[in-house]
């Protein structure tokens, strides 16, 4: 797996570079040794996760505690969240991103994806970055959270 491309949408990668984690968080999609492809989902997520533990993140963070909704992570004023399944769960990624920023819980937040390259290695209707970028362009006066969108393949 490797880090492949990124989109800044509303200035999101300049929150994240802020923070001097912009570099940081493109480095942990740099793991060569892992193969994406069918059946490398879970071996994605738990590389993902692993990375973000080893920083202090908690995992599966509910947006709300009156509902079972969950990003992948929040720390401090940030939220990220990794998406490698069907393309219908991403439009409601953002859209849970988009709570968390209405409300004021983060300022900024990542979302990862595979290239559409990627994701056609991994499976059928797999959500991509090119996609998700191009969506967020078309919903940008709906989606405003900040988001560091990144692509890995």
């Amino acid at each position: 797996m490797q880090f492949a491309e990124a989109y800044s949408h509303h200035n999101g990668r300049d929150q994240w570079a802020q923070r001097e984690l912009d570099e940081w968080l493109t480095d942990v999609f740099q793991k060569p040794d892992l193969a994406v492809g069918p059946g490398s989902t879970t071996a994605i997520r738990d590389h993902v996760k692993s990375e973000l533990a080893a920083e202090g993140w908690p995992f599966d963070v509910k947006i709300d505690q009156s509902f079972d909704l969950t990003v992948f992570g929040v720390k401090d004023d940030l939220s990220f969240h990794l998406q490698t399944g069907n393309a219908s769960r991403a439009p409601y990624d953002l859209l849970k991103l988009q709570y968390l920023w209405s409300i004021r819980r983060i300022e900024a937040a990542a979302l990862a994806l595979p290239t559409k390259l990627a994701a056609n290695r991994i499976g059928s209707n797999i959500a991509s970055f090119e996609r998700i970028m191009s969506e967020l362009r078309l919903f940008d006066r709906t989606i405003t959270v900040p988001i560091f969108l990144i692509g890995f393949e």
